[in-house]
């Protein structure tokens, strides 16, 4: 039976489809015959402009010469954001003296509530070496585009909201380079031990 026009440009889409695909295969063949890698040009972190929970003026710059962690959250969060903030400081204090040698920041992703005030009064329940990270809603944004961070106003009832946004630690070097996401699913100690990897 003769095609169709129409079954004739879904075989000519179909036959494009697999052609591509078996180019793109082979391309990741030779690739790996030659031992070498992908290329990742996609970057984590960069430079921002904050200021912190005493309404000091925070950079990227005064970080850097330490590892430090970074997590992004907000104060309202019922759940998710204590508990990993409650990790992070369980983690700073197996460090022990050695606390002082790395960082940790806290940034929100409600800069409408999340105040200067408003951080350092949620920050006072855990680890003081956490520093909070606040600004406008400009600066905010870049530093969630810099670490590639999702975070988006969540509607509720009476005008209220919540935040969705990535639950992820970012390990980063002295240099402020992106290492790894940092696992808290293991003990403070183990975790205090791969962070001193880094000093």
């Amino acid at each position: 039976m003769p095609m169709t026009g129409n079954s004739s440009r879904v075989v000519l889409v179909i036959s494009a489809f697999l052609a591509g695909l078996v180019v793109f295969l082979g391309a990741i063949f030779l690739i790996a015959e030659r031992g070498s890698s992908l290329p990742t040009a996609v970057t984590v972190g960069g430079p921002f402009n904050l200021v912190d929970q005493g309404g000091k003026p925070i950079t990227d710059a005064d970080l850097k010469g330490k590892p430090f962690l970074v997590y992004f959250g907000y104060t309202h969060c019922p759940d998710v954001c204590p508990a990993d903030l409650f990790e992070i400081s369980e983690v700073l204090r197996a460090l022990g003296a050695d606390a002082d040698r790395t960082a940790a920041l806290f940034v929100t992703v409600d800069p409408e509530r999340d105040t200067p005030a408003v951080m350092k009064d949620y920050l006072s329940s855990f680890d003081p070496h956490l520093r909070g990270a606040t600004g406008d809603a400009a600066q905010v944004a870049a530093i969630e585009r810099g670490y590639r961070v999702y975070a988006k106003k969540v509607p509720a009832e009476k005008g209220d909201y919540s935040m969705d946004h990535t639950a992820l630690v970012y390990l980063m070097d002295k240099r402020g380079n992106f290492v790894a996401p940092f696992n808290l699913k293991r003990t403070p100690a183990e975790s205090a031990a791969e962070l001193r990897r880094y000093l």
